[in-house]
Formats: structure tokens, sequence, C-alpha cells
């Protein structure tokens, strides 16, 4: 499910023309735990990144599980509506809970999630997350929304405690609220409130916090409208962090997986 380069290029019935590709990369440790796919139908394209925690290799099998069981799930039923992110979100919770093997490298194995659900026919977009991995969107190299963590910093920055420009720097920036792997009453789910109407130059980005933890919003605009290409996007962004990153050896695996909206040639 995690690859180093990955890409795509598929037409929709509708004839608008999606292209993809995908980074992972270890940063500066031994594992990479992230996770990234995705699946598509003729009509559908599902997409998943997953950062996965547990130490000993716990985290590697949990972000796998989830990405596995989010892919799975889109395969066998299209996702309908917000309720069906929610509910597709919270089955990947179930899955990695089930996973867990006590005493073994899985027993405290948890991860984060990003999805992106994308109706080819009504050209719609929906998605949904648990953590801190973030979905983007951009709109003529321009960012239009993006997820909000669930994260300690983001809850001080919510509660106005926090100025929102010290965030990304804060020393309680990788405490989450919840992952996958939470208990029911604890987990928290974001999903996107109404569907996202698909135009042709619209760029969505799936990263983890390995990636936008070195590369804030205004370098990711920048580096969208200078590449043309997802492909050479990616590698922007890649050289990026291991720029911005390079005071810190160990800094995190980071993953990224985006999928431009054009119209078909």
């Amino acid at each position: 499910m995690s690859t180093p380069f990955g890409d795509t290029e598929f037409i929709s019935p509708t004839q608008i023309q999606l292209d993809l590709a995908i980074l992972s990369r270890p940063g500066g440790r031994a594992h990479n735990e992230d996770a990234c796919g995705h699946w598509n139908s003729d009509n559908h394209l599902c997409c998943v990144v997953a950062d996965g925690a547990g130490g000993h290799g716990g985290g590697d099998i949990a972000s796998k599980l989830a990405v596995r069981r989010i892919l799975e799930r889109c395969a066998s039923q299209p996702i309908a509506g917000p309720s069906g992110v929610h509910e597709v979100l919270r089955d990947a919770n179930r899955q990695v809970i089930d996973g867990r093997t006590a005493g073994g490298a899985s027993e405290r194995m948890h991860t984060t999630a990003v999805a992106l659900f994308i109706d080819l026919d009504a050209q719609q977009a929906l998605w949904g997350h648990v953590g801190d991995s973030r979905l983007y969107v951009f709109r003529r190299g321009a960012l239009r929304c993006r997820t909000r963590d669930h994260s300690v910093v983001q809850s001080l920055v919510d509660a106005g405690m926090l100025p929102a420009e010290q965030a990304r720097h804060h020393a309680q920036r990788s405490e989450l609220l919840c992952a996958l792997g939470s208990e029911e009453q604890d987990l928290h789910i974001g999903v996107s409130a109404d569907p996202w109407v698909i135009a042709p130059g619209d760029v969505f980005l799936l990263c983890t916090d390995g990636l936008w933890e070195y590369v804030d919003d205004g370098e990711l605009e920048r580096s969208l409208r200078a590449s043309s290409d997802p492909r050479q996007w990616l590698a922007e962004l890649e050289a990026l962090v291991l720029h911005n990153a390079a005071h810190k050896p160990n800094h995190d695996n980071f993953s990224a997986l985006t999928v431009w909206a054009g119209e078909a040639r």
C-alpha cells in the first residue's frame, strides 16, 4: 500500500481527467510507518494516506490495516454522503483495534488517516480524517480549504489560546486528541459537510504531518503554481521538506498523495 513514487491517469465518463501521484519517504527514521493507497473504478476514486504509531513496528501495521480497510470498503460499495464517510472511518477504527495482539508489536498501535472520495459521474468530492494527517484543496493555485487537526495544538488555536502562526512550532504539536485505534467514545472524525464540486484545475493534496510541518501554506501554493504536473510538484515538496528539516536529522517519515483535475485531452 505504500510506495516511494506512483502515478496514474484516467478519464471519467464526464471527460474530466484526473492525474494522481504518490510520494512516501522514511525521512530521518529507520522505518517508514506511513502508508498510502488508492482504488478506482470507472465511476469512483478513493485515496488514503495514513501515519502509524505505536512502537516496535506497530505503526506500520496500523497504517497499512487502515488504508487497506478503507479501500476495500470503497471497492465493495461506493461511499455515499458525509454519513458514509463517517461510517467507513469508524469501521477502519474497529479494524485497527481488532488487529491488536496482546504482548506483540501491535498491542498499542494506532494511526492517523485522511481519505478522499471522488464521484466521477457527479464530479464531486468528499473527504474525512482522524488525527493530524491533512487534506488540502487548491483552486487556480490558491488554497481554498483544509482539514482541521485533531490535536492538542489545534484545540488551543480553536480556543483562542494560541495564535495560529505559532502552532507549527509548538512543543506539543505532535500530541493527538485521537487516532484510529481509539475507544469509540474518544474517536473524533472530521468529515466534509458538503460535496466539493470539482472544476478543471482543482488540486487535492493528502499528506502526513511529516510533510506539512516543514512546508507552510505559502510554500505549498508557490510550489504548486511553479509545477506543471503532480510528479513535479511532489518532487518540489520532497526537496522543500529535506531542506527545511535539514536541522533535524531524525525528522519524521513524510508522505503525500495528490490528485489533479483537468480537461480531458
